[in-house]
């Protein structure tokens, strides 16, 4: 799964960055189906970089599930749907919210 971010109206993108860090990532990794069913979890904040247009998103998130079953019982659960869920209207554009539901095909992986 690979979801795009961009912060709430009033917030800066350094406020929005520390808000997912330190609020919002704690809470997601303390209930318990976190690490039941999430298999790796990147986020990726843009940098400066000149030469190429200003990002429309403050955030990407990328997210490995072994299978479609996994991915619905985290966001299915009760901990997400009562304390996850709610608390993305604190940082998160919930009108500009985008997510894929993906499968990889690695061209290059010099690992």
């Amino acid at each position: 799964m690979i979801i795009t971010l961009k912060r709430r109206e009033g917030m800066t993108h350094d406020e929005f960055k520390h808000y997912q860090q330190n609020v919002h990532r704690p809470l997601l990794m303390s209930i318990p189906e976190t690490g039941l069913y999430i298999r790796r979890f990147v986020v990726s904040y843009p940098v400066p970089a000149p030469q190429y247009p200003e990002p429309e998103y403050d955030s990407v998130v990328e997210v490995w599930f072994d299978g479609m079953a996994d991915l619905e019982a985290l966001f299915s659960s009760d901990n997400f749907l009562k304390k996850i869920d709610p608390d993305h209207g604190n940082f998160i554009d919930l009108s500009a919210f985008r997510q894929i539901i993906s499968e990889e095909d690695v061209v290059i992986d010099h690992r």
